[in-house]
């Protein structure tokens, strides 16, 4: 049965008391993601938050698949979720098994029965912060319904984030969320020093930063922070060598 507008309205009528911090976050993002998934009548649905590494976790899902979207995007460092992060915008895949965005991603996601993949970044502070997404084991289509739908529901957990951020500064999650909001803003500021010097795209002056932090097994903020300072430095005339953790920044 196709998405109407009739449908949408009426799920967020249901979750409109969570749009003023109603209830735990746990709650309302699980009843988020619930709804999301009868919603779309899909095989699932998750809301995924980074943390400060810029590596994007669960932190409330419908169905197993979402745990293997999680595993996967991680371990290439590539997918839709991913994109909908970096890019800030939505991201629909209504076939994995055609798509060449995402070469390492798409045959293992398949395996572990996701075929279609719909995602939206969810905003904060003109940052994103995470995502949510939906699942099919089948090919699907997404209609503009859908996309609509998605947007919605993903305001509603920023608002929901936002809510819990300015009512509960001292939470465990509140701190969680503050520290992958610096580092976001440290390595988005670090990526412009890499995509200046290098003439790269914001992608891949992030993945430059990524593999970075790998080789030298430091911290990915960290790495951005040195990157940031060694240019503020060059720009002010400072004396001294010049060290930069990324090759060729």
């Amino acid at each position: 049965m196709a998405l109407t507008s009739a449908d949408v309205h009426q799920a967020l009528t249901d979750l409109a008391s969570l749009r003023f911090g109603s209830g735990s976050l746990d709650d309302g993002v699980q009843r988020i993601v619930d709804t999301t998934h009868r919603l779309f009548n899909v095989d699932g649905a998750g809301l995924l938050l980074a943390d400060s590494e810029q590596l994007l976790r669960n932190l409330a899902v419908s169905d197993v698949r979402l745990r293997d979207l999680e595993d996967l995007q991680i371990r290439f460092g590539e997918g839709p979720c991913i994109d909908a992060y970096h890019e800030k915008q939505l991201v629909h895949a209504g076939d994995l098994d055609r798509e060449s965005r995402w070469p390492h991603f798409v045959s293992a996601a398949i395996k572990r029965g996701v075929r279609a993949v719909l995602a939206a970044p969810i905003p904060y502070n003109r940052e994103a912060i995470g995502v949510v997404a939906v699942v099919s084991g089948k090919a699907h289509p997404w209609s503009p319904e859908s996309e609509l739908a998605l947007v919605a529901f993903t305001d509603l957990a920023a608002l929901l984030i936002a809510s819990m951020m300015q009512g509960e500064e001292k939470s465990q999650m509140a701190a969680q969320l503050k520290q992958a909001l610096d580092a976001r803003i440290v390595i988005e500021q670090a990526k412009g020093v890499v995509v200046a010097r290098q003439g790269v795209s914001p992608r891949q002056a992030y993945e430059s930063l990524r593999s970075s932090a790998r080789a030298q097994r430091r911290r990915l903020a960290d790495v951005a922070r040195e990157v940031v300072q060694e240019a503020q430095s060059a720009s002010e005339g400072e004396p001294g060598p010049h060290h930069s953790p990324v090759p060729g920044v």
